[in-house]
């Protein structure tokens, strides 16, 4: 009985050491999660040619001019800047990107927004944005559609320019690689 009684008694310990141990305090859930967008876009291709990290910030009844004003450089997205990486060689606008990641910032305008690819990775925001690290920039033409999207997205079309929505908002940068 004693060695029965100390058996469950080490298994007791044992038990609430382990449950004290590895619980772990979760903050709540992102209010702009995170999301990332391939080219091409099947997940069964493996030969990616370019891929986009970023946040995916709601309107929540807020105009996109509110949140992503015309003439300022924006992060294009929420949280971080926006990250892109070409796996190979690309033409982005028209303009010959080298393969790597790259930051990546947007200027919004009526009619035409300007894509800011820069150097300078892992930023907060674009508040330490620095144009002397700029790469390229090209201009992306803005449309608009019936579809209204609550939440910012990017996504790459069947040719692999990037589009970007957001509202009724639709920017698409051509893209060849």
């Amino acid at each position: 009985m004693k060695k029965f009684t100390l058996l469950l008694l080490v298994l007791c310990t044992s038990l609430v050491f382990t449950t004290d141990a590895t619980a772990q305090k979760f903050s709540g859930l992102d209010k702009s999660p995170a999301d990332i967008a391939y080219y091409p876009a099947s997940s069964r291709e493996t030969n990616k040619a370019a891929r986009v990290i970023y946040s995916r910030p709601q309107l929540k009844g807020r105009s996109l001019a509110e949140l992503a004003p015309v003439g300022k450089v924006w992060r294009t997205g929420a949280n971080e800047a926006t990250e892109i990486t070409f796996y190979k060689d690309a033409n982005v606008g028209g303009k010959t990107v080298k393969a790597g990641s790259y930051a990546l910032f947007t200027i919004p305008g009526e009619d035409e927004w300007t894509l800011i690819l820069n150097s300078n990775l892992h930023q907060w925001g674009a508040y330490s944005y620095d144009s002397d690290a700029d790469v390229v920039r090209a201009t992306a033409a803005v449309s608009n559609d019936s579809e209204e999207l609550e939440a910012f997205g990017i996504a790459f079309d069947d040719d692999g320019n990037m589009v970007m929505g957001w509202g009724t908002m639709r920017v698409t940068l051509p893209i060849s690689y």
